[in-house]
């Protein structure tokens, strides 16, 4: 399927990141670099002019203008619900509609490529270039972590120009299903709506949308795509694929993006280097473990908003029975009263590692 990106790619860009594209094995960038460059100025507009414009018109009471770093990060968020919601209609929409990608065998799935894909490729690296920017430029308000977390999610997204498992682009984007919810359950804080009853929906909604993508689709999609990394790391791609895909590739990184979908298989192709394959397992193990992690406490959270609180004994006054005397007892006070506090509040901090979603 087409890169269904309005324009083709842009010649003065392609040429000029040739050369890159050559030293870091990555020919595929050299179709996508326009929607790579497109994507991060896209969020970069979001992040410094729509977002202040349209929170104080909307929220004038509530948006942190006289905050640097509460702006920044009220901003970050209004950038990351934007994209999780967008990457998220686009990769469904592949998915559906790619009839070409639904056809591919592990070979394909692991050096194939499709325009589409590398679309929702190149839209999750624009992102990580607008987050690894701001991140640095906003050090003092976002810190090493989410330095050390932007910069390894762009280089995994990037995997997908050598191309490498382009074919699981839109497959793990998919675990951002749940960060619009996400971010919903932040805004409420921000907006004195925690503890509502729209708070309490989302926050179901959360719940269910984290288990469902993160947990069930993305466990089983990891065990395939180990599978098929098993298969890559111990053979070369077949000798078919080698020879119908050399004429394609004489066009394919400048001047056509309807390129075949081995198109960048060569004689010199072989089984994918084992560093690369460990640093994309390590990474999707080291996110699927805190998936499961968060989740534990995600429930446990569910569970101590609803327990009753007990609040201390205290003596009442009771009329008496005769002379108008009174008399004090000791009456028990315990209400059942929800906790006033957001469902995860207790496991999702106001933190900005987990704006993004995930890399994969």
């Amino acid at each position: 399927m087409k890169d269904p990106f309005p324009f083709a790619p842009v010649p003065v860009l392609s040429e000029a990141v040739q050369p890159w594209a050559g030293k870091l094995a990555s020919p595929g960038l050299v179709l996508h670099v326009h929607e790579v460059l497109g994507a991060a100025l896209f969020y970069t507009f979001i992040h410094l002019v729509v977002s202040p414009i349209l929170s104080t018109w909307l929220f004038p009471s509530h948006y942190p203008r006289h905050s640097r770093g509460k702006k920044v990060n009220w901003d970050a968020h209004v950038v990351s619900l934007v994209q999780s919601t967008l990457i998220n209609i686009l990769a469904l929409w592949v998915i559906i509609t790619d009839e070409e990608r639904a056809t591919m065998n592990w070979e394909q799935r692991i050096w194939g490529y499709t325009g589409a894909s590398g679309m929702i490729q190149s839209l999750a690296a624009g992102y990580f270039v607008w987050d690894l920017v701001t991140t640095v430029a906003f050090i003092d308000v976002f810190g090493l972590g989410l330095l050390a977390h932007a910069s390894s999610a762009l280089a995994v997204y990037s995997f997908g120009f050598r191309p490498f498992l382009n074919y699981y682009a839109s497959v793990f984007i998919l675990y951002e299903l749940s960060t619009p919810f996400l971010n919903i359950h932040w805004f409420f804080d921000k907006l004195n709506m925690t503890g509502s009853r729209a708070q309490l929906y989302n926050g179901i909604a959360l719940l269910i949308t984290f288990a469902s993508c993160r947990l069930v689709w993305g466990t089983y999609q990891s065990a395939i795509v180990y599978s098929d990394m098993w298969n890559a790391v111990n053979n070369s791609p077949s000798p078919e694929y080698v020879v119908t895909a050399a004429a394609a590739a004489a066009n394919a990184t400048l001047t056509d993006p309807d390129v075949n979908m081995m198109a960048f298989v060569n004689e010199s192709t072989g089984p994918i280097p084992v560093w690369l394959a460990g640093i994309y397992v390590a990474s999707n193990i080291v996110l699927n473990s805190l998936n499961w992690f968060w989740f534990v406490k995600m429930i446990a959270a569910v569970r101590k908003r609803f327990e009753p609180v007990k609040e201390p004994e205290t003596k009442v006054a009771v009329d008496g029975a005769v002379g108008g005397s009174t008399a004090t007892e000791e009456k028990p006070a315990v209400t059942q009263r929800r906790r006033q506090h957001s469902i995860i509040e207790d496991v999702v901090p106001d933190s900005e590692e987990l704006r993004d979603g995930t890399i994969q």
